[in-house]
């Protein structure tokens, strides 16, 4: 049976991630610059904080900050990260041996942090043609602090962004090409704020050209600084949750979205106001899927275990291990790239499997434990398939 052309349209961020792999979050340094309350600026693990509001927080330059929470230790390895651009490169990678085309929407700067994204995404099968470079600004970047030992060996990142070109990004520049594609992915916009503010006439339009609509989300640290104790807004409002027909979200993010703390009202609060699946990650912990039936075939409320084989190879292999910054990246990456697989099989929305793409995701989050950093390049196309397979299909045959 040929497969079915699809085609992609990922708009979200795409930065330089700076690795620091053994930072301490029980240090001096880092008691020193964490958060006192809600809000502050401060440093919090798992969480993502904007390095001027660190700053001011502090009273410290970033510099002198960054040398006193590594230690002086240098960059264990850059690589190009952010939430957006680390799934599209997962699920190009993933799609490679599929008639589908995946394209990026994006900024950066004109200096040598843009070019290393370029240059890097270039050996990856994502199409770039539609990343913008700006003048007199620079490229997003992200101090990624990651501590190995934290949760108990399982590991934890705390993440310090430049939001730079990014900061500049609108509806505008994306232009009406962005939405020919069958599947949009809105990926992290908390990191794109024009186009997070303007995301539910960006969704309702998807919807209404009968787009498949997917959206990601990202600690949103700017509105947790405006308010701290209600919940953070998606778009114009929540209107934007009736045009969602898939919803990633982490733990941290679910309960402020919603303002809820208990499971089951989180996810009531989503599907009450029209979200139609539903995947919510936390950490090393289970996470949990729901679909209503439209988009992925009806499921109650799961709860899927972190995969056991994974956990193995790192127990089996330690100087394989790498950190767990982009595992949620390549996480959502991975479900992307399910929904691309079974539609290019022919399926149609209603008929898809969640659990299968429960199983890529998983497998794509737990794949990323292996490397520096979310973005892995491969050395041949299907490289990276074949590895991530092996874990989807124990997933499966063990759930």
């Amino acid at each position: 049976m040929s497969k079915k052309d699809l085609t992609v349209s990922v708009v979200g961020c795409a930065l330089v991630d700076c690795v620091y792999a053994g930072v301490d979050f029980n240090s001096e340094a880092f008691r020193k610059y964490s958060s006192v309350e809600k809000g502050d600026g401060g440093l919090v693990p798992g969480q993502l904080v904007f390095m001027e509001s660190l700053e001011k927080f502090t009273a410290v330059p970033a510099r002198q900050m960054m040398s006193e929470l590594t230690g002086n230790a240098p960059v264990s390895a850059e690589n190009v990260g952010g939430p957006a651009i680390v799934a599209a490169i997962n699920a190009a990678q993933l799609c490679s041996y599929l008639p589908v085309k995946v394209n990026f929407y994006g900024a950066c700067g004109n200096d040598a942090e843009g070019d290393f994204i370029k240059q890097l995404v270039s050996k990856t099968p994502v199409d770039m043609s539609n990343y913008h470079t700006e003048e007199n600004i620079s490229t997003p970047s992200t101090q990624v602090l990651s501590d190995p030992a934290y949760h108990n060996g399982k590991g934890e990142r705390t993440f310090i962004n430049v939001v730079g070109s990014a900061g500049n990004y609108d509806s505008r520049m994306l232009g009406d090409k962005f939405f020919d594609a069958d599947i949009l992915l809105f990926s992290a916009t908390a990191l794109v704020p024009q186009i997070h503010d303007g995301l539910t006439a960006l969704l309702k339009r998807g919807k209404a050209a009968g787009k498949i609509n997917m959206v990601s989300t990202v600690f949103d640290f700017r509105n947790e600084m405006r308010d701290p104790n209600n919940r953070w807004p998606l778009g114009e409002s929540d209107e934007s949750y009736q045009y969602i027909d898939l919803l990633a979200v982490d733990w941290e993010e679910a309960r402020r979205m919603s303002g809820e703390e208990e499971l089951e009202k989180i996810v009531e609060f989503f599907t009450s106001r029209g979200v139609s699946s539903i995947c919510i990650t936390h950490g090393a912990k289970n996470f949990y899927i729901y679909s209503d039936g439209r988009l992925f075939r009806e499921m109650p409320l799961r709860a899927m275990p972190v995969n056991e084989l994974v956990n193995e190879d790192l127990a089996k292999y330690p100087q394989r291990r790498g950190d767990t910054t982009g595992c949620g990246d390549n996480f959502a990456g991975g479900l992307l790239a399910s929904l691309i697989m079974q539609l290019a099989e022919g399926r149609n929305p209603g008929e898809l499997d969640m659990r299968t793409a429960a199983a890529w995701a998983d497998a794509s989050g737990g794949f990323a434990c292996f490397c520096l950093g979310g973005t892995y390049l491969e050395k041949q196309p299907g490289e990276k398939y074949a590895q991530v397979k092996r874990y989807c299909d124990y997933y499966l045959a063990n759930q």
